[in-house]
């Protein structure tokens, strides 16, 4: 499918007889990207293929491939749960370490993944590409309902620098503030030990109103259905919602911090 996209864009192109630079200057991207693309030597991101549908009237072919794209990128480990994710109508998330995914920013992601030198370049790029197209969820006509619970040492663990940081905390800010569906908590350090502690999960609920669980490890993931886990693990979050501050006094400590990451 990569190639597959590199081939339209290609053919698209001549077609209406542009060149790289033309197009580039069209889709607000750099010449080098635009080459990258179109060799195979770099993946699309979602808003690349809605400008390449806008700019050649294409009717989201562009973005129909790219879509293809990334499922095809997914972790093999991590495809069950994106796909649950994506249907889910409510998303319920604890994380004590790290922001979570669909909440971070790009250079969060990127510095995250970089770090301890795991992935090549390459590889890192497609992960944090992958990242924030799943971001789109979020925004989209009918997101789902979704509740991120972080402990507050997220918010100052440094990484990335603190550029970096501050940008992160700031967009926690604006998501919390401006996006109706999206509730983000802190559990302040205040709490000490509560049961969050034992480590991060996603409940999400289906379609069918449904829950799952979702635990994911360092080079896995696991998508638990069994009704009495389930059933434990929805126990386990009311009682860290009920550490966690309001989403009000969350907003403030937040813009607090971000300040301090000068």
């Amino acid at each position: 499918m990569l190639d597959h996209f590199a081939e339209e864009l290609r053919l698209a192109r001549a077609s209406g007889g542009m060149s790289q630079a033309a197009l580039a200057e069209a889709l607000s991207y750099s010449g080098a990207l635009v080459a990258k693309v179109e060799t195979s030597e770099r993946r699309p991101s979602l808003d690349f293929a809605r400008r390449c549908d806008a700019v050649f009237g294409a009717d989201g072919r562009f973005e129909r491939i790219q879509r293809r794209i990334s499922r095809e990128t997914v972790v093999p480990w991590f495809r069950d749960w994106a796909g649950i994710e994506q249907e889910a109508t409510a998303l319920r998330t604890f994380e004590p370490v790290c922001v979570p995914g669909l909440l971070q920013t790009e250079g969060y992601a990127r510095a995250l993944l970089a770090g301890g030198g795991l992935f090549a370049a390459d590889e890192i790029e497609q992960h944090v590409t992958t990242r924030l197209d799943r971001q789109v969820m979020l925004t989209r006509n009918r997101p789902p309902l979704f509740t991120a619970v972080i402990d507050e040492h997220v918010l100052h663990r440094r990484v990335g620098g603190p550029e970096v940081m501050r940008e992160q905390v700031l967009h926690l800010v604006k998501l919390g503030s401006t996006l109706p569906r999206v509730r983000i908590q802190v559990v302040p350090l205040a709490a000490g030990a509560y049961v969050g502690l034992g480590g991060p999960f996603v409940l999400a609920t289906s379609p069918q109103a449904e829950d799952l669980v979702y635990l994911a490890g360092q080079r896995h993931g696991q998508v638990i259905d069994r009704t009495d886990y389930v059933r434990q693990m929805v126990e386990v979050w009311e009682s860290i919602r009920g550490e966690a501050l309001s989403q009000q006094q969350s907003l403030e400590l937040m813009a607090e911090v971000a300040e301090t990451w000068t």
